[in-house]
């Protein structure tokens, strides 16, 4: 059921989470078959300059054993050591060095470079007998047992056609030089070890594609897991909310603390309001002072008529100020001979009312 809930995609975090932990995506079969390929072609290389130095070798200890006598033999074993020794580093010591290279290239190629203490720490969980038994009959299990068949159905089938070919050929054998013979024998070895690269090569690539597979089925996620990292990550959706509301609440509280100051209130009747503000010894243009829409526009208006703020209708003018201009920003140039025209009227109507005033003192 754990395994059926995780149809999500591994995260970002998650995948760096388990790189940390060593945790990532390998093929041993790649490994070795790109480890069997590079010592094979290495062999290949060397193999003149091996077989020279080996039979320098032998050739030494036949010429001991003719020049010396058996009792003083021993005292050059520990010389014969040495020079077997030095034999066998230069015959087989560079293909061995460049199958170690090629198993840590073809490791860190696959890994990326990655080298983690935490995957070789000791955990109770790789010696507790019930993992161990549930492993057993687990899916990887299975997978790595026909792969075991498979190799091994492979290896025994290649060298019985080479023992088998062998054997047809011992007769001739018989009547052929030794040098002929070793000739055809490491031809048809090397022709062996050709066709299990061959074959492991085709085993290792449905390995790659089965762990990658594997890998990638195991760092799924739940749902619930997702949303609990990225609780931890970005925060929690409430709290995020609930921080948004409150600094959009203390917004407009500002905002509607700045409506009286203003000249002129420009609404749609119920939609829309815009409170600006101009005047020409600060401002080289008039300024959004409030600005909002349905409950907040009328709130807006309500508080610019008990500031005895004149409010003026222009529906397409209104509409245009909230869309295009910014709170306590100037308005865009193109909507200056608008506004004009409204503030022009609101000086206008505020000088009549003080010529009215005027004339009732007289």
């Amino acid at each position: 059921m754990a395994e059926g809930n995780k149809t999500e995609k591994a995260t970002p975090k998650k995948r760096r989470d388990q790189r940390k932990k060593g945790n990532v995506f390998l093929s041993n079969d790649a490994v070795a078959v790109m480890t069997l390929l590079a010592g094979y072609m290495a062999l290949r290389i060397t193999m003149n300059s091996a077989v020279e130095h080996l039979s320098s070798f032998f050739r030494l200890c036949m010429q001991t054993a003719q020049i010396l006598p058996a009792s003083s033999f021993t005292g050059q074993l520990p010389e014969l050591l040495k020079e077997g020794t030095y034999a066998l580093f230069m015959a087989i010591g560079p293909t061995m060095l460049v199958i170690v290279a090629a198993a840590i290239g073809a490791t860190f190629l696959q890994t990326r470079m990655l080298v983690s203490g935490e995957s070789i720490q000791p955990k109770f969980s790789r010696i507790n007998p019930l993992e161990g038994f549930k492993k057993l009959f687990s899916l990887r299990s299975v997978v790595e047992a026909g792969k075991g068949i498979i190799k091994i159905t492979i290896l025994l089938v290649i060298i019985y056609h080479f023992i088998s070919g062998c054997l047809s050929a011992f007769v001739n054998y018989m009547n052929t030089d030794i040098t002929a013979v070793c000739g055809d024998i490491l031809s048809r070895l090397s022709s062996m070890i050709l066709q299990i690269i061959i074959a492991f090569i085709a085993v290792a690539g449905a390995d790659f594609y089965y762990q990658w597979w594997d890998y990638e089925r195991q760092m799924r996620m739940t749902k619930q897991e997702v949303k609990e990292e990225y609780k931890q990550t970005e925060g929690d959706p409430l709290i995020k909310s609930k921080i948004r509301e409150a600094q959009r609440k203390i917004s407009q509280s500002r905002m509607m603390q700045q409506v009286p100051q203003a000249d002129v209130v420009i609404r749609n009747p119920t939609h829309v309001a815009v409170a600006l503000r101009y005047k020409p010894e600060q401002d080289s243009a008039p300024v959004v002072l409030a600005k909002g829409l349905d409950e907040l526009a009328l709130r807006i208006v309500k508080v610019a008529e008990e500031n005895h703020i004149p409010t003026v209708e222009n529906v397409p003018l209104a509409r245009s100020i909230y869309a295009s201009a910014e709170l306590n920003r100037q308005i865009p140039p193109e909507l200056y001979g608008a506004v004009a025209d409204v503030l022009v009227y609101i000086y206008r109507m505020n000088n009549r009312d003080l010529s009215k005033e005027l004339n009732k003192k007289d």
